[in-house]
């Protein structure tokens, strides 16, 4: 931690934000720790999403999630809907894995693998890595939602 202060500093940076889970995500930094490094949370979605920031200036702005994640739904609202990225080697697989389990539920799949920052940043979740709609709702960032036993107990079809 002390690294990327010190980096952010030295590059004239004003603070240093990321997204957290109000409760332990996948993927996702630990909200608890950040916190007694001097983080403070500036927003809570209600989908379990936190930001956080700390501040190097102290007249920086607030940092702010984007719009388009703050109902914590996407569009789709039939089906399952899957964002992704290749930042885990593992997730295009799984992702595969999950179409086969859908297939086999007739349960329609959209996968929407995010190739730019431009895709990223438009994405209704700011955990891009792999995240999981259902019927439009937030379901989990919990990649291991693509196996057949854990589907069945996080998608409660």
């Amino acid at each position: 931690m002390q690294s990327a202060i010190d980096d952010a500093r030295s590059q004239g940076k004003a603070g240093l934000v990321t997204v957290a889970g109000t409760s332990k995500f996948h993927f996702m930094s630990d909200t608890k720790w950040l916190l007694r490094q001097g983080f403070q949370t500036v927003e809570k979605l209600p989908n379990g999403f936190s930001l956080l920031v700390l501040k190097l200036m102290s007249d920086a702005p607030e940092p702010s999630f984007k719009a388009c994640t703050k109902s914590g739904e996407c569009e789709e609202k039939n089906g399952l809907v899957v964002y992704f990225i290749n930042r885990c080697p593992y997730t295009e697989y799984h992702v595969g894995s999950l179409a086969d389990v859908a297939q086999s539920k007739g349960i329609p799949l959209k996968i929407i693998k995010l190739e730019t920052l431009e895709q990223a940043q438009a994405a209704p979740t700011p955990a891009t890595i792999f995240t999981l709609f259902h019927n439009g709702q937030f379901v989990t960032t919990d990649l291991s939602v693509c196996l057949e036993k854990r589907f069945e107990k996080a998608v409660k079809i």
